[in-house]
């Protein structure tokens, strides 16, 4: 969030009464309303902003001894008044610290050394001085300076009129200025993108802190607001105690709600972090979050809770109550992971809130994409977790409890998985010349409510697969929904060993044997609710089922070479042997709801996703593939091809509870025919296209057209999706839309950016974006507005400022809206 991974924070501390700005143009408008956030209140810094790096100085170790080493042009002795002078490149080593200067004079009884001219004293840890006049004592820790520059830590640098230093940690600079950019290359004397002008500022090298007194913030030379007190960790600084950066953010259900957290660095381990966030329509809302990081690992627990003055915001305009009609509202969080070894580790997610709504509601929890948007998923998953990875094997067992955020989520309809167990291993050595592997699923899960959907329209009008509908045994059958998830308890042990070998012949033919042999034993308890029985057998019942499979791969790769390229035409073909799948009406389906036919599992043996179906019957996938690689030019690539059921049962006919192969493109004993059309001429354009046809009529079921270009200054992505309706899966009507981004760099600091989402079908947008933004290597600033759908089916507009001072300030604000001209 804003203190990095599990030991980073930083904490900017204001004082004073209200300030006073001066608005110069609409740009420093904007600026000045980020910065005059903390006038009122204690405000903070933390650098979410991604600076571009710069090269770090190298960082000089210390000498092995006390000894000072003394180079120069000429040395003079003055006995009388016991002074000794070096003139002429004058270079003194001590300590790992080094003073240059044109002449250097010092005096024993003092025991003081005075520098004049382009004196520069260089530290251990890299920190550089500059300044005419220098009045040091010998061993660097006290001094005076004058015309005083100073590169600090973190490529920062303090210039001053003159400074002082005294106990070797604290330094006092008059009339300063506090940056973290880099002059200007073309002209060194012209004023840094910002800076802090300050009557003095105080550095203590032991608190590592730096403290401003009556500080005016600049912008290009022009200042824009004042403060007459501030404090800030210096660069060094990757964790302190202290307030962070206020947030401030406003809707319709909250208000306007600003936070001011406070970070306790409590121990260079572990930290805390407490966040009370002031509404205007709700009252506060407290946040703690506890954050440890041990010798193998780290954890966090954040909680949160307010108790709501006004929980009538939150029902329906028919008055309803939403599910934050509640009075008290909160949550538990907390994640952690820790290594028992290199290759193995353990962890754990936790997401406990008081309702579905809460996250969303106030923007709160640890849902962030990596946009300025927060945004909050449509489901949150506790878990338990062990995994290991070797050299050829993986291991992961989990146990998970999801939580819907929708409102239309029926808890006792999801599913909680104790657990789920995934193994596979590869041989090192070959099996009779060819690769061997194996893989093992085990899984136990359960569901208190049976859940159903609708595939008709008369079922989506009147309801009928609901559990309040009139006569649930009789709506809910085969024609009006599919079910979804079972209600009770699911055990299954799967387990499956894979064989195959190439070989070349001397055309150049490629022949692959393989085989697979699969074994599933299951226990299945399904409880007899309404309408569940049209699907699958209530009661208790276990199940065993086997599917061994043989068959060959065979490839013939034409190879022709021009002068303009190469090009390859490769005919594929397999030929698949197996049994009729057995169990579809005896075991539920949980994992391999989803199938798309397409290009990418043409020639998978088993086409289906997961584990509770299995592909079943003879049947040969074949296809052609096309290759033309062009000097200079990229290449163009395309494949076509089909799939046959030769005998037995076609898997894709039996939908089982959830119609699942059911009008998917192979549902017939010749299935559509798939194809893949992609171009790259270069690595700034890429053009690429999967087609679905009809395999009697030609017509398109599914096309997928994806277009990324970068030329110039210029970047856009384009992803349009046309999909034939497929009622027996709940689609109804067919599905067509488009997505679209671009970015285009005005500079190379400036750029704008736009996101839209057109549902074609209902000839609306579903989601916008619009940013402009500005970053270089100290001072960062975008400007963004959204809309996007929530859980509750409403749409959100909001507009967020985020600024970024490098080492200085980081932070943003953002605020609902309610829309712009147009409907946007």
């Amino acid at each position: 969030m804003r203190r990095g991974n599990g030991v980073t924070g930083r904490a900017l501390t204001i004082a004073g009464g209200g300030g006073r700005y001066r608005w110069r143009a609409a740009f420093f408008f904007v600026l000045a309303a980020a910065l005059a956030a903390a006038c009122w209140a204690p405000a903070a810094t933390a650098q979410n902003v991604h600076f571009p790096p710069r090269p770090k100085p190298p960082v000089r170790k210390p000498a092995s001894d006390n000894q000072m080493l003394v180079q120069s042009d000429e040395i003079h002795y003055d006995y009388a008044n016991e002074r000794v002078s070096a003139v002429g490149n004058v270079q003194i080593y001590y300590k790992g610290s080094i003073l240059e200067a044109n002449k250097v004079i010092y005096d024993q009884k003092t025991k003081r050394l005075h520098a004049e001219g382009n004196a520069r004293l260089t530290e251990a840890n890299g920190q550089v001085t500059y300044g005419q006049i220098m009045d040091l004592s010998d061993d660097y820790r006290d001094g005076f300076v004058d015309s005083l520059r100073v590169d600090a830590a973190e490529q920062t640098s303090i210039a001053a009129a003159r400074a002082e230093r005294s106990g070797g940690n604290f330094s006092v600079f008059h009339s300063a200025v506090y940056t973290a950019c880099e002059p200007c290359k073309d002209n060194p004397k012209k004023p840094p993108l910002w800076q802090v002008k300050a009557v003095r500022i105080v550095h203590d090298q032991s608190e590592k802190m730096l403290y401003f007194e009556q500080a005016h913030f600049e912008f290009f030379g022009m200042p824009i607001a004042y403060l007459p007190y501030f404090s800030a960790p210096d660069p060094t600084v990757k964790r302190k105690s202290g307030f962070l950066e206020p947030g401030f953010s406003s809707n319709s259900r909250y208000g306007t709600a600003v936070s001011v957290p406070y970070f306790w660095a409590l121990a260079p381990d572990y930290d805390f972090t407490f966040t009370p966030t002031m509404t205007t329509q709700q009252g506060p809302l407290l946040q703690g979050e506890w954050r440890q990081r041990l010798s193998n690992g780290a954890y966090f627990i954040r909680a949160s809770g307010i108790e709501q003055w006004d929980k009538e915001e939150f029902v329906h305009q028919d008055g309803s109550p939403r599910p934050g009609f509640r009075d008290f509202r909160g949550s538990l969080e907390s994640s952690g992971q820790f290594a028992l070894s290199n290759k193995w580790n353990w962890g754990w997610d936790l997401i406990a809130p008081t309702d579905k709504s809460f996250f969303s509601d106030y923007n709160t929890g640890h849902f962030k994409n990596n946009d300025l948007v927060e945004s909050t998923p449509s489901v949150g998953v506790s878990q338990a977790y062990l995994s290991g990875r070797g050299d050829r094997s993986y291991f992961d067992v989990r146990s998970m409890y999801f939580y819907g955020f929708s409102e239309a989520d029926v808890q006792s309809e999801i599913p909680i998985i104790h657990p789920v167990l995934d193994y596979a291993y590869t041989f090192a050595n070959p099996v009779y010349g060819g690769e061997l592997s194996y893989k093992v699923n085990a899984i136990n899960l359960s569901r208190e409510t049976a859940s159903f959907d609708p595939i008709s329209q008369v079922a989506y009008q009147e309801k009928l697969c609901q559990s309040a509908s009139a006569d649930p045994a009789l709506n809910k059958n085969i024609g009006n929904c599919v079910l979804r998830g079972f209600p009770g308890v699911y055990s299954r042990f799967s387990a499956q060993t894979d064989w195959r070998r190439s070989f070349v012949d001397p055309f150049g033919q490629v022949f692959t044997p393989f085989t697979t042999l699969r074994a599933d034993v299951a226990n299945v308890s399904v409880d007899n609710e309404p309408g569940v029985s049209n699907y699958l057998s209530t009661g208790n019942s276990s199940i065993v089922r086997a599917m061994p499979t043989v068959g060959m791969e065979y490839r013939y790769p034409f190879i022709g070479v021009q002068s303009w390229g190469t090009q390859t035409i490769e005919p594929i073909a397999q030929i698949i042997a197996r049994p009729n799948e057995t169990g579809i009406d005896k075991l539920p389906n949980e994992d391999a709801q989803s199938l798309v036919f397409d290009d990418s599992n043409l020639f998978k043996i088993d086409k289906f996703s997961g584990w509770d179906r299995m592909e079943g019957g003879g049947r040969a996938n074949v296809g052609a593939q096309y290759t033309a690689q062009f000097n200079g030019a990229g290449f163009f690539n395309v494949l076509v091809g089909q799939s046959y059921q030769l005998f037995g049962q076609n898997s894709f006919t039996q939908g089982g509870p959830t119609n699942t192969g059911l009008q998917s493109g192979l549902d017939t004993s010749q299935s559509d025919y798939v194809a893949r059309v992609s171009y790259q001429p270069n690595r700034d354009y890429t053009f690429t296209s999967r087609f679905r046809f009809d395999k009697d009529t030609l017509d398109v079921q599914r096309f997928e057209l994806e277009n990324r270009v970068a030329f110039g200054r210029m970047s856009f992505t384009t992803i349009y999706g046309s999909y034939a309706a497929q009622p027996e899966l709940g689609f109804l009507t067919r599905r067509e839309g488009v997505l679209g981004s671009s970015t285009y760099r005005l500079t190379n600091n400036w750029a704008i950016n736009g996101a839209l989402s057109y549902d074609l079908d209902a000839h609306k947008v579903d989601t916008t974006q619009l940013g402009v933004s500005y970053i270089d290597d100290c001072f960062a600033l975008a400007l963004r507005y959204t809309t996007h759908h929530n859980n509750t089916d409403q749409t959100d507009h909001m507009i967020m400022l985020s600024l970024g001072l490098r080492t200085l300030w980081d932070n943003s604000v953002s605020r609902s809206v309610g829309g712009l001209p147009g409907g946007l």
